[in-house]
C-alpha cells in the first residue's frame, strides 16, 4: 500500500514553513515571498496602480512556488495567522492537479518553529 504523503504550512503573506509529516518525525522547509522591504518602499514611491500589480503578481509567484510542492502530498494543512493560506486555497480550487489533495486550513496564531512542528505532529497523529 502506497503511504499517504501530509504536508502541514504555516504561512503568511511573506513567509511559508513546510513541514512534512513522515513515520520518523518532521522534515521542514522554508519558502519566501520574493517581495522585500525595499520593494514594498519602492512600490510606496510608484503609482498606486503599478505597485498594487506587480505585488499581485509577486504574491502569485510565491502561492505558485508553494503549490509546486505541494502537488507531492495528499493531504495538505493550511495554517496560520493570516488570510493567505484561504487564499492560496481559492487560488488552486480550480486546479485539476489539487483535486484529489485533501486540503484544511486552520487559523492560529504566529509560532516558534517547535510549535509549529508540534502543531503539525499533532495534527496528523489525530487524522
Amino acid at each position: 500500500m502506497k503511504q499517504r504523503k501530509n504536508l502541514g504550512i504555516w504561512m503568511d503573506h511573506t513567509n511559508a514553513h513546510l513541514i512534512e509529516y513522515t513515520s520518523d518525525g518532521v522534515k521542514n522547509q522554508e519558502l519566501n515571498n520574493d517581495l522585500s522591504h525595499q520593494d514594498m518602499q519602492a512600490h510606496l514611491q510608484q503609482a498606486e496602480h503599478t505597485a498594487h500589480n506587480k505585488e499581485q503578481q509577486q504574491q502569485a509567484n510565491f502561492y505558485n512556488k508553494i503549490a509546486d510542492v505541494m502537488e507531492q502530498y495528499h493531504h495538505v494543512l493550511l495554517f496560520g495567522p493570516t488570510d493567505a493560506k484561504k487564499e492560496l486555497m481559492n487560488v488552486l480550487k480550480d486546479n485539476h492537479k489539487f483535486e484529489n489533495i485533501h486540503m484544511v486550513a486552520e487559523t492560529t496564531d504566529k509560532m516558534t518553529r517547535p510549535q509549529m512542528n508540534a502543531y503539525v505532529l499533532d495534527y496528523f497523529k489525530k487524522h
